[in-house]
């Protein structure tokens, strides 16, 4: 019987269910794209002399954790407070103008991502299309869509893919890292983690030129679900290494940091300098960034490292003319609180497992939260930095909080893609207070002579 005799004497709901179901079947992953040449005047990079802001005086960096919507909504009240901070002598320009570069995880990818796509307008679309959304039971929702199920069972489409999908369209609407290449946003470093390895790939040109393809052409939705593919609850989101079609060649702190033995540093360049061998690493299966480094400080810490191993990077620090060095690391850490030691009875095996997982990934945090402070204190003697710059380390916590009964609200807030609306508006004004009542950020404003507006 021929197709069309087929569909045919079909009725006319079960024609449309089985035409849904073919369409859905042929879902696919969006691909990475091959890149032919290496041309750093071109692609998603990042330059440290050739800034986005338009200052001199500043340089900017922040880093959001990951932590899903408590992890997002933090941040966005550092922005909130960053566009309230005025700079003086021109109304119009505030310190969230003078950022420089974003490096993200997971939930805090969201809101990066949704800055860097949409700028100021971000406080007016993230909100609504995003953080007040029940992001976690529409994704559900459509994982149990009956109509989803073909693609989902497809071995190219999994529910990352779904997801980045959602994302794309309630939020990022199509945009790549061109758009944010070409819209003088900051740069940023959404970040995930390559299972296989352990270790972070982040979503640049940098990393991208290692398995020749393009980071300019990839979607922003796709590299956000990467961020945020949870283990377990979301699948891995899969790149294609096209290692050896574009002569692409190492950056000179990679061999150097492989001729000797230089500890975190010399591991990391040995994964870099893996993706070069295609045979054993034809693709990259990407998870969520947290698994490698909840902060999102890592790329930080990485290029704090690489300075007295590059020539090249040495002489971008050397070149910079900003006086003042500020680095916001925005830490959506949460610990439960436990009444486990009350009783005979110990948690369950599942309970503890996570749980145990959860403490290795904060003890790791901590170390690399003390990784960056002590190259930041460094870097003024390893890049030959002139005595007038100075550093303004800024490290937020909800263990900031003085008052224990607040602090705890926040530490026990879950870590999901949902959380009650009051949750959100409590969160968004922890960023603003806890930045404000930072010292070294009052520092900062001091001495920039800086004000802040309030707003209605």
């Amino acid at each position: 019987m021929s197709w069309l005799l087929f569909a045919d004497r079909l009725p006319r709901r079960a024609l449309f269910l089985v035409l849904a179901l073919l369409v859905t079947g042929c879902a696919h992953r969006r691909p990475n794209a091959p890149l032919t040449r290496v041309d750093d005047s071109k692609g998603y990079y990042f330059h440290a002399t050739a800034r986005t802001n338009q200052s001199d005086e500043i340089v900017l960096a922040l880093a959001f954790s990951g932590g899903g919507t408590r992890a997002a909504a933090f941040a966005y009240g550092v922005l909130e407070e960053l566009r309230d901070t005025k700079l003086p002598g021109d109304e119009s320009r505030s310190l969230l103008d003078e950022v420089d570069v974003i490096s993200s995880v997971s939930g805090g990818s969201v809101t990066a991502a949704a800055y860097g796509l949409y700028g100021d307008q971000v406080f007016e679309v993230l909100e609504p299309a995003f953080l007040k959304q029940n992001v976690q039971r529409n994704l559900a929702f459509q994982t149990l869509n009956p109509l989803r199920w073909p693609a989902l069972w497809s071995a190219t489409y999994g529910r990352s893919e779904l997801a980045a999908d959602y994302y794309d369209r309630i939020l990022f609407q199509g945009a790549t890292f061109e758009t944010l290449r070409t819209n003088n946003s900051p740069f940023l470093v959404i970040n995930g983690t390559d299972i296989t390895s352990g270790s972070r790939f982040d979503f640049t040109q940098h990393s991208f030129d290692l398995i020749c393809s393009d980071a300019s052409s990839y979607p922003i939705a796709s590299a956000v679900a990467a961020s945020s593919a949870v283990p377990g609850a979301l699948t891995p989101i899969t790149l294609k290494n096209y290692s050896g079609q574009c002569a692409c060649a190492l950056p000179e702190w990679i061999p150097n940091a492989r001729a000797e033995d230089r500890g975190r540093i010399s591991r990391r360049a040995a994964v870099l300098a893996s993706y070069l061998d295609v045979t054993n690493h034809a693709y990259l299966h990407v998870v969520d960034g947290g698994v490698s480094d909840n902060l999102g400080v890592h790329p930080f810490i990485d290029y704090l490292q690489s300075i007295p191993l590059s020539s090249a990077r040495l002489d971008e620090m050397r070149q910079l003319r900003a006086k003042k060095v500020i680095m916001i690391s925005v830490n959506a850490y949460a610990s439960p609180d436990r009444d486990w030691d009350q009783w005979e009875e110990a948690p369950g095996s599942l309970t503890t497992a996570a749980t145990a997982a959860g403490h290795t990934l904060d003890a790791r945090s901590l170390e690399t939260g003390d990784y960056l402070k002590d190259g930041l204190k460094r870097l003024p003697q390893m890049a030959d930095m002139p005595r007038d710059v100075k550093l303004y380390p800024v490290f937020l916590s909800f263990t900031n909080f003085r008052d224990q009964t607040q602090q705890r609200f926040y530490l026990n807030l879950p870590t999901s893609f949902f959380l009650p609306g009051t949750d959100v508006d409590k969160l968004k004004a922890a960023g603003r207070q806890l930045l404000r009542a930072d010292p070294k950020f009052q520092e900062l404003v001091q001495d920039l002579g800086a004000m802040r507006v309030e707003r209605k």
